[in-house]
């Protein structure tokens, strides 16, 4: 039996360091799941940079794991990471904010580089299979004024699409949106955080 201390994988992806209302909200919700779960979180800021697929990337991860030359491995090395951090985590916080009625780009991004053919889903008879089952995950999700959920909101269903395509289908979505609408935008999104958290003290 493995004595590894389960982790929460906190995917950051606004392009604001200070001020950004989804890395505040992921932050909380992640710190609420480690001290629940007895976990450690792990941090994945897009900000610091991911890699867009490009045609390297795509003749690398379509040849065969064995042939793969150490260029070829070296071109994957980063994807081959995240993936890890993927399989790893028992918990996957997403943090959103809605740019244009989509995702930020590196989020895009990261999500291109996670999900691969034959490593986190597979094509079979029956069509495709998600290979990261038994994960929980939340999109953390906010808006200016976009109404989550609504016709203009391309971002959180398509997230969720993606992850239940991995094999994660048990999602919740919290969303501080329409701020520039809503004065309680935040507060609501931090009450539905600390909810869906219920503290180990609670009886």
């Amino acid at each position: 039996m493995s004595d590894a201390v389960p982790t929460i994988l906190l995917i950051q992806s606004s392009a604001r360091r200070e001020g950004s209302t989804t890395r505040g909200l992921a932050s909380r919700l992640a710190d609420r799941l480690a001290e629940a779960e007895g976990a450690s979180v792990v941090v994945r800021d897009l900000a610091d940079g991911v890699a867009h697929v490009d045609a390297d990337w795509i003749a690398a991860n379509f040849s065969a794991e064995e042939e793969r030359s150490e260029a070829q491995r070296a071109t994957l090395a980063g994807s081959d990471a995240m993936v890890e951090e993927l399989r790893a985590a028992s918990h996957v916080v997403v943090a959103a904010p809605i740019y244009n009625f989509g995702v930020p780009a590196a989020l895009k991004a990261w999500v291109d580089q996670i999900a691969r053919a034959r490593v986190t889903f597979r094509y079979g008879p029956e069509g495709p299979e998600g290979l990261l089952r038994g994960k929980r995950a939340y999109i953390v999700a906010a808006s200016g004024g976009t109404e989550v959920g609504g016709p203009m909101d391309f971002a959180t269903g398509w997230l969720r699409h993606v992850l239940g395509f991995l094999g994660i289908a048990d999602v919740t979505l919290i969303a501080a949106d329409r701020q520039m609408a809503r004065d309680d935008a935040v507060a609501a999104a931090e009450a539905a955080v600390d909810a869906a958290v219920p503290s180990r003290d609670a009886a």
